[in-house]
């Protein structure tokens, strides 16, 4: 890939897409993007790196120093966005995002970490572990790394480690973006249907990804959670190794502690056992932890610097983030269904377990299909109070109908949660906080920068 190139991003705010764009600037092309709308993290990120870029869909901005050589479109970009009818009509290249990691990322080995939920967290952990064992492999994850390393870099090894995406791909092809990644590596962290509005039944969902597992050559390696259905693992011709609670698992963790420092937990594999102290909190992320661990075990990776770079991952943004810590405590999670509600709650309750605990919860657009209400049944079940707040239609698909709006979510979770509201308006919403979780007056002056009380940790899910 050679520099001096420009390329053109439509929908640059998407976790994935900036994370290619930083990957193409650090390459030396020249990186321009619009979106429809621009947020923190993201948008700090693309601001702090210098990478130009607008709000809309303008034309004569994507061209203002000439006509892009290469545009990546985004699923943002509608039929009638004039940017994207601008390069079909002058026959501008263009490809989807999968389509050029197929064309500058993929290697002789292609390590792809896939799942309803943990493959954001698993392949920036495995990229951390080989950087730790001084490897340079191409790769890309969505989210922001809180160990300051870029979420896409193209390296000089004959390794990519790619986060494994089983959303359409674009408008124009609506297969899994994990089908276009050559995989050989596959690390299957999970399957629980989730998007609906591409997935309308479950055996959809299931399909994609016996498709994934069906790609991986016989001579490839396939590390799977316990938690996967039969039904995927019989479509592999290849060596299987599993991992989670039970005893006949390849890799077994077990003696899992949480606490507010982190979790620590062992894992046993043959007739070793090796023990594990991560910063991060969760149950949850031990599994995640444990599928990392056995694909570099298996991949040859020395122990201690498997164990060093678990030791030292931060995660990333908005997976369980502590934004303040005391007197009250709060985490941005961006937990968008049902099932990462649960585990996130959870995880949440059991290091603050005498705590109130708040959570503004907002769904993506797949989980506000009709199919997806009896999934919210008891998904909130130790939170105290649940707030769902304005929901946002930044990325709703105008011809698709979102069945579930604030009110409708609401009464869904009511059915099993007898503290839930919609509340519309923001400033309604953070006045309703300030109200609930102030502290009672005392002879002590109140702290107006936070006044939440100490034993409330509210739980940001998406705002």
């Amino acid at each position: 890939m050679k520099g001096n190139n420009h390329i053109h991003f439509i929908g640059i705010c998407g976790v994935a897409m900036s994370a290619l764009a930083l990957a193409f600037d650090e390459a030396g092309w020249e990186v321009t993007g619009s979106d429809k709308g621009f947020y923190p993290p993201v948008s700090t990120y693309l601001k702090d790196t210098g990478i130009k870029f607008y709000p809309g869909w303008h034309v004569e901005y994507m061209t203002a120093n000439g006509v892009p050589d290469l545009v990546i479109v985004g699923n943002v970009a509608g039929s009638k966005n004039p940017e994207w009818q601008y390069i079909k009509k002058y026959n501008i290249p263009y490809f989807s995002y999968p389509e050029i990691i197929t064309k500058y990322f993929i290697q002789k080995n292609s390590l792809v970490c896939a799942g309803t939920y943990g493959k954001s967290t698993s392949s920036s952990l495995l990229t951390l572990i080989l950087k730790v064992a001084g490897k340079d492999p191409s790769y890309m994850f969505g989210g922001i790394s809180q160990n300051n390393i870029p979420a896409a870099h193209i390296g000089t090894d004959d390794w990519d480690i790619l986060e494994g995406d089983e959303y359409k791909t674009a408008r124009w092809d609506t297969g899994a973006k994990f089908l276009h990644y050559s995989t050989t590596h596959l690390l299957l962290t999970s399957v629980v249907w989730d998007h609906a509005d591409v997935y309308p039944t479950e055996q959809l969902y299931i399909e994609a990804f016996k498709k994934l597992v069906q790609q991986i050559p016989t001579t490839g390696l396939f590390i799977m959670s316990e938690k996967v259905p039969d039904i995927v693992r019989k479509c592999s011709n290849t060596q299987i190794k599993t991992y989670g609670k039970n005893e006949n698992n390849d890799y077994q963790y077990f003696d899992v502690k949480t606490n507010r420092d982190g979790i620590s937990f062992k894992i046993k594999h043959k007739d070793r056992i090796f023990a594990i102290h991560s910063l991060l909190l969760g149950d949850y992320m031990a599994d995640n932890i444990t599928g990392s661990f056995a694909m570099a075990i298996e991949n040859n990776i020395p122990i201690q610097k498997i164990i060093t770079g678990i030791q030292s991952f931060k995660s990333i943004k908005r997976r369980l983030e502590k934004r303040l810590d005391g007197p009250a405590y709060i985490f941005d999670d961006i937990a968008h269904s049902p099932e990462k509600v649960r585990a996130v709650l959870q995880t949440i309750r059991d290091a603050y377990p005498d705590a109130t605990l708040f959570t503004i919860f907002e769904p993506n657009t797949g989980n506000r299909q009709l199919e997806s209400i009896p999934g919210y049944d008891y998904a909130f079940s130790v939170a105290d109070k649940v707030i769902i707040p304005r929901l946002t239609r930044i990325k709703q698909d105008k011809n698709k109908t979102i069945l579930l709006d604030g009110h409708a979510l609401a009464n869904s979770i009511k059915k099993t949660h007898k503290d839930v509201r919609w509340i519309e308006k923001d400033n309604e919403l953070i006045a309703t906080l300030k109200k609930e979780t102030s502290p009672p007056k005392s002879n002590t002056a109140p702290n107006h920068s936070n006044p939440q009380r100490s034993s409330s940790p509210p739980t940001n899910s998406q705002i």
